[in-house]
């Protein structure tokens, strides 16, 4: 049965996952984003109860 023959899938295996853990991960943090975030206010907004008529 071929697919019990580890030889050439070993290498595929080892192959793939070094190429995700170094291209991969410097072309993620290499992304920028378009605006950057713009620091909010602490203070919180006043809030009024809703008036809900109950008939």
């Amino acid at each position: 049965m071929p697919q019990l023959n580890p030889a050439p899938w070993f290498a595929i295996l080892a192959f793939s996952w070094l190429i995700f853990l170094t291209i991969l991960p410097m072309k993620t943090t290499a992304h920028l984003f378009p605006n950057e975030p713009a620091p909010q206010t602490t203070t919180t907004p006043k809030t009024e109860p809703w008036n809900w008529p109950w008939h």
